[in-house]
């Protein structure tokens, strides 16, 4: 009886049971338990944030704030953890010491990169110098990477450190020294407010100038360059011939290809293949990225295990493991070199060799701390690709495909079995975590490639699941092999078997960017949309538990955040181009002329851009208006000379907006009832979008300039004046 009432008292009838309160307390205790040692994941999350604040703000600070503010909550973190103190206290200081030392990280790379700009130049000048690179062609022609010796009407202090220059004709292979008779201009302006800002990214290059050669590229005779120099232009030299060497091979369809995945030149790449990979969801194949750079680290330690397996006396004498890890550094660093070492390839490489160490330290080389590691180690070298497509897409992927290992059930080890049954049962895991794969890191992907890109590939599922083992088991294997082979003459089957890979690959992107409704084009969503959702990405990364699930909501906030009205019309800069919204299109009003910011603009802003009807306009050489009221609103002078007194009032009776290309002194009364933006405007602001401010008889308009969302930062064009009123 006793034990029988002993145990009785251990389980009481009338026990209370814990309210709802306490067991939700509890669940949330049990939650932040469980990342204990997930806490320091946040590090480069805070690091990162403090980079993306900086190139947030609209003026440029001093060093010494954010300097000084690092070096304070950094010595108050290390002293409470040399305190002793809990984890409420060190936890909070970590992230803020964090936080202040990407602000002044990022402002220290801004000082020790800064290079002289070029000023734009209404004329002509002579350019001198080493071609460095061949660079991606443009719509004028092919490009190149020229390191500059001399410009006239420049002195040697001002002289930039690169430039890009289109060329007529063929374009010079690096080493050579030329001399151009070209139009030199500071790096473009965004096409429109927030759009992308090649400016900002040629500044971290120190590329100071665009230009455009208007003869023929001729030789020049110029002192030696320095050592480093030198030495960049001979890799730069290897590079072209090894991808002239592949395109010989190939063919220029699937030769191109090869030779921008393999030395990333795009000289001979398909404008038309390019825009069907990238309506299929495969133009992430076509440039070196962290897919390629994963691709051929893990096939480099594979083969290197391989191979020390199949050495018996070597295998009991040495770490397979490690000979193998170091083997993939050795492949990354080479590819790293013969591609060129692109910013994406860079970061790409830095991610691949922090796993291959971890291998050496006997750490696990996937994990979500080595991810860490690799982040912070990136965004300390290049704080400003905090604000890159490729890094924010990559790291996204990337966070997601580790959590869903992490994630993954343990699969029971599996009794005999005869070889079909276990063929079936090995052939659909490897579907499904294929399938589950593509579906993760797309999600994780999809606020970034809506935003940055404004546009959704529908079948990119499909065209990646069919691609993903020609690529990774064929294309990039036997690129790899047959690019370490061609410079002895023994490349050829490899690169043959990866053509055939490619030739296959193009197939089925021309297929899939075929079917109907294989594109979707939306709209960018405001600025703080983005950011939002990467934090919600990250949370449904980095949290351990069920509560990861309430970062989802905020991981879609690009697709769900309300898109404000699209502007009544957008005018490019220096009143060369313009376009106005009618019924959910954008009517270009010079079809054919800059292009590429016709389709920034059209895309970011959710509308398609058509062509105007001739019929209803009246156009001359250097002006084009609206025949009529309900032709369109705006009309353009796009001449060097301002219009003649007629010519202007003719513009303004034509139209409620004008834009004109050249300086404008005294407006004529037809003018005064109308909104006129000149030169000094451009100079000033840039790209411009108006919305009706009103009724359309008031003639009132409220605009957006691209010197506002820019702001006076040392990569700005328009930091030296305020935006026009």
């Amino acid at each position: 009886m006793a034990g029988r009432s002993g145990r009785a008292a251990l389980i009481t009838p009338d026990a209370a049971k814990p309210t709802p309160v306490a067991r939700a307390r509890r669940f949330l205790k049990d939650q932040i338990d469980a990342q204990a040692l997930r806490w320091r994941l946040w590090a480069p999350v805070a690091f990162g944030g403090g980079c993306a604040v900086y190139f947030g703000l609209r003026v440029e600070p001093p060093l010494w704030p954010p300097g000084l503010a690092a070096l304070v909550v950094s010595a108050a973190w290390l002293a409470a953890r040399r305190a002793g103190l809990t984890r409420r206290w060190t936890l909070p200081l970590m992230l803020l010491a964090c936080f202040a030392l990407g602000l002044a990280c990022a402002r220290l790379r801004t000082g020790a990169t800064a290079a002289p700009i070029a000023p734009a130049m209404s004329r002509p000048t002579v350019i001198e110098g080493w071609v460095v690179d061949v660079d991606s062609p443009g719509a004028a022609g092919p490009r190149v990477v020229i390191a500059p010796v001399r410009v006239r009407g420049l002195a040697p202090e001002a002289t930039p450190v690169r430039l890009r220059a289109t060329v007529r004709g063929e374009a010079p292979g690096p080493g050579e020294a030329v001399r151009l008779f070209a139009v030199l201009n500071p790096p473009p302006a965004p096409a429109s407010p927030g759009a992308y800002d090649f400016g900002r990214n040629a500044f971290f290059q120190r590329m100071g100038g665009v230009a455009f050669a208007v003869g023929e590229t001729r030789p020049a005779w110029l002192p030696e360059p320095p050592a480093g120099l030198r030495r960049t232009m001979a890799i730069n030299g290897l590079r072209y011939d090894l991808a002239r060497r592949i395109v010989a091979r190939l063919g220029p369809r699937t030769g191109g290809v090869a030779a921008a995945m393999t030395t990333g030149h795009e000289a001979w790449l398909d404008p038309a293949e390019v825009d069907r990979m990238r309506d299929s969801g495969l133009a992430h194949i076509l440039s070196i990225s962290g897919l390629h750079m994963a691709v051929v680290g893990g096939f480099a330690f594979f083969l290197f295990r391989l191979l020390v397996a199949a050495w018996p006396w070597l295998a009991l004498r040495v770490s397979g493991k490690k000979v193998a890890a170091w083997g993939g550094l050795l492949a990354v660093g080479t590819y790293l070199v013969v591609s060129g070492a692109p910013p994406p390839a860079e970061r790409a490489a830095i991610t691949a060799a922090i796993a291959f160490v971890a291998v050496l330290l006997d750490r696990q080389a996937i994990s979500m701390h080595a991810l860490a590691v690799a982040a912070l180690v990136v965004l300390a070298l290049q704080p400003e690709a905090i604000v890159t497509p490729g890094f924010q897409m990559s790291f996204a992927a990337t966070a997601a495909l580790v959590a869903l290992v992490e994630a993954w059930p343990r699969r029971p080890k599996e009794i005999s079995a005869p070889w079909p049954i276990l063929l079936v049962q090995r052939s659909g895991a490897w579907l499904g975590a294929a399938v589950l794969a593509s579906l993760v890191a797309g999600a994780a992907t999809g606020p970034f490639a809506m935003q940055h890109f404004n546009r959704t590939a529908m079948y990119g599922l499909l065209a990646n699941l069919t691609v993903a083992p020609i690529s990774d088991f064929v294309v990039m294997p036997m690129l790899a092999l047959g690019a370490l082979l061609e410079p002895l003459g023994l490349g050829a089957p490899f690169l043959w078997a990866a053509g055939q890979g490619i030739g296959a690959t193009l197939d089925v992107g021309g297929w899939v960017a075929g079917l109907p409704g294989a594109v979707r084009t939306v709209a960018s969503a405001p600025d703080v949309a983005l950011p939002v959702a990467f934090l919600g990405v990250l949370f449904c990364c980095l949290w351990r538990g069920p509560l990861r699930w309430l970062g989802f909501p905020f991981a879609c906030a690009v697709l769900l955040w309300p898109r404000p009205p699209a502007p009544a019309i957008w005018i490019g800069d220096g009143a060369t181009q313009a376009a106005f919204v009618h019924e959910r299109t954008a009517v270009v009003v010079r079809p054919g002329v800059r292009q590429f910011a016709v389709d920034v603009w059209s895309r970011r802003r959710g509308v398609q851009a058509v062509e105007r009807p001739g019929e209803a306009w009246s156009c001359s050489r250097f002006a084009c208006a609206p025949a009529t009221p309900e032709s369109g609103p705006v009309a353009l002078w796009w001449g060097r000379r301002p219009p003649g007194p007629a010519q202007l009032e003719a513009l303004c009776r034509s139209a409620p907006v004008v834009g004109v290309r050249a300086e404008l002194g005294v407006l004529p009364s037809a003018c005064e009832s109308r909104l006129v933006l000149d030169g000094v405007d451009w100079a000033r602001g840039g790209a411009v979008e108006l919305w009706r401010n009103g009724q359309p008889e008031a003639n009132r308009w409220r605009a957006k300039w691209v010197s506002e969302a820019q702001g006076d930062r040392p990569w700005s064009r328009f930091a030296a004046a305020p935006p026009p009123e």
